[in-house]
């Protein structure tokens, strides 16, 4: 069993399908050379997350999760033939890297004999599967979303109670150490499966709201989603991440039978955003980096010593736009930020600074613990107004409107940016200057 996002062992097909008639599994994860691109945070998280799958494998048999170093084409195949296995068993990943890399250690196994077996996916839908009538696939959320909810999910699988892990003593022949945990300056939040469901049950627990009413988590999101001061989200998204828990387990435990409005079914939409995004990059590969709409390449953006110069403000939190800047510092400080303020950075960075969008993608996917190519990246087209929303470049957001609606208090600027240096652009001149360059763009264009 090679394990890439799915860090965990409940719930987990590809586990149970590697275990079925008994067969003996060895547990593999493999340290691939292109994490070093994660960044810091990112990978002291994957450190803890490793760590805590290893010790719920020690605990369940006595066994170990064993860990390789190098490119997955040469390791696995070579881990195969080693320990006999006929299969090698994964949830089947379907971003632009992960599809390349599995298919060269497809070849590489069907060359000795050998095969890989993917079963089920890191998504409530597998990425595909949502379809118009004429089989083509959606590039709007809102009908995606509604067929998404007609097709459905699976409940969730066993729990691997019966599986028969290979005992240590054949992997400790086998493995290597995990590289050392860097040092993220941050605390990060527990890791792992359990700390996962201890997430979920939180946010499904029923506590006392300032009304005096009776409210879960996910009772009260619409409500609160959007306040980055209050703890009015669920707090999973680097556990999606790294699927220390599954949608799908979420998504059973969510009371789907009120309005469309109501809280569970709000959430369940951001499942469904997850879920949208990665179908889109599935069918669309390229547009990891690059704009879905790919008229919005003639688009002028600055990108010289002096947008830099603007982007490493934008960077530290230096912009003198409270909401901006505090979002900035909590990213820097926990490796998370609120998706509220992310749209509202996102937009900042693309509308008033004129910069592209690629920059503050990159910079997201360095330090967040959640960072995820798909979701990331198609996020930020969709503030840059480059990707799948159905609002064109012209929605501008104000920082300081959306300030004094979503942080109408001023708690959350307090709290991560109580300094106030001095506004680094006239807001309203650079969305002048922003619709200029749509204008100028679209004239050059016809």
């Amino acid at each position: 069993m090679w394990f890439r996002r799915d860090l965990r062992l409940g719930d987990l097909p590809a586990l149970l399908a590697a275990g079925a008639d008994g067969n003996e599994v060895v547990p593999v994860f493999v340290v691939d050379p292109t994490f070093v691109a994660s960044g810091t945070p990112r990978l002291a998280y994957l450190h803890d997350v490793l760590t805590a799958l290893d010790a719920s494998i020690r605990e369940r048999s006595g066994g170990q999760l064993l860990i390789a170093n190098g490119d997955p084409a040469t390791v696995i195949p070579a881990l195969a033939a080693r320990l006999d296995a006929a299969s090698v068993f994964v949830s089947r990943d379907y971003s632009p890297y992960g599809r390349r890399r599995d298919t060269a250690v497809g070849a590489a196994l069907r060359a000795d004999g050998r095969s890989l077996q993917g079963v089920g996916s890191p998504y409530a839908v597998d990425p595909g599967s949502v379809l118009k009538g004429d089989g083509t696939p959606y590039k709007v959320f809102t009908p995606f979303s509604k067929v998404w909810r007609g097709v459905g999910w699976a409940p969730p699988h066993d729990d691997p109670d019966n599986i028969r892990w290979s005992p240590a003593s054949v992997i400790a022949d086998v493995t290597e150490p995990l590289f050392e945990r860097p040092d993220p300056g941050i605390d990060l939040p527990a890791a792992g499966e359990a700390a996962a469901h201890q997430r979920l049950v939180a946010f499904l627990e029923f506590s006392s709201a300032a009304d005096g009413t009776m409210r879960s988590g996910a009772e009260a999101y619409n409500d609160v989603r959007d306040r980055p001061a209050l703890a009015g989200t669920s707090q999973l998204s680097p556990d999606l991440k790294w699927g220390t828990i599954h949608p799908r387990t979420v998504l059973s435990d969510l009371d789907l039978s009120g309005a469309k409005d109501d809280g569970p079914m709000v959430f369940s939409s951001e499942l469904a955003w997850r879920d949208f995004y990665a179908d889109v990059l599935f069918i669309q590969p390229h547009t990891a980096w690059k704009n879905l709409n790919p008229k919005y390449d003639a688009m002028q953006v600055d990108t010289d010593a002096a947008a830099r110069l603007k982007f490493d403000r934008w960077c530290v939190g230096q912009t003198g736009f409270g909401i901006v800047d505090a979002g900035m510092r909590q990213l820097a400080a926990t490796g998370w930020m609120h998706n509220r303020v992310r749209m509202i950075v996102a937009s900042f960075l693309v509308k008033d600074l004129h910069l592209p969008w690629q920059w503050g993608a990159r910079w997201f996917m360095q330090h967040l613990i959640d960072g995820d190519v798909a979701s990331n990246n198609h996020g930020w087209q969709w503030t840059a107004g480059t990707g799948t929303d159905a609002s064109p470049y012209f929605r501008v957001f104000n920082p300081s409107t959306q300030e004094d609606r979503y942080d109408p208090r001023g708690e959350y600027v307090h709290r991560w940016a109580p300094d106030s240096p001095d506004q680094m652009v006239d807001h309203g001149a650079e969305r002048d200057e922003a619709l200029r360059r749509l204008k100028a763009m679209n004239s050059a264009l016809k």
